[in-house]
C-alpha cells in the first residue's frame, strides 16, 4: 500500500567517516534515520593516486527520506554537519519522491 503524503529524497555524498555525524544531525532536525551507503568517486578538488595508478576516493552516501514539509530544516542540519560550504567536503541533493512503499509506521497517520 503506498502513502499518500509528499516525501522528498536527501542525498547526501560525503568522505567516509563523515556519515554518522551528518545523520545524527539530520535526526536530531526530525529526520527518522537513514541509509547510509559506501560508494567511491572523484571531484574536481580530489585527484589522488598511488604509485602513479589514480585512485577513487571512499565516500559515504547517505540516502533520507522526509516530509516535504521538513526538507528545509533536515538540509539546513546536513549542510552545517557536513560542511558543505567548504570546498572539497561533499555534496547534498533534493529529490522529489513521486510515490513510497514500507513506512508502514506512517499508515496510521494517513
Amino acid at each position: 500500500m503506498e502513502v499518500k503524503l509528499n516525501f522528498d529524497l536527501i542525498v547526501t555524498i560525503v568522505k567516509k567517516g563523515c556519515a554518522e555525524r551528518v545523520v545524527r544531525a539530520s535526526k536530531e532536525a526530525g529526520a527518522e534515520g537513514g541509509t547510509v551507503v559506501l560508494a567511491r568517486g572523484t571531484g574536481i578538488h580530489e585527484q589522488k593516486s598511488i604509485l602513479g595508478i589514480p585512485t577513487e576516493p571512499e565516500k559515504e552516501m547517505i540516502l533520507t527520506l522526509v516530509p516535504e514539509e521538513s526538507t528545509d530544516r533536515i538540509l539546513k542540519a546536513i549542510i552545517t554537519a557536513g560542511e558543505l560550504e567548504k570546498p572539497a567536503t561533499g555534496i547534498v541533493f533534493v529529490l522529489d519522491v513521486k510515490k513510497v512503499a514500507g513506512i508502514v509506521h506512517l499508515m496510521e497517520n494517513c
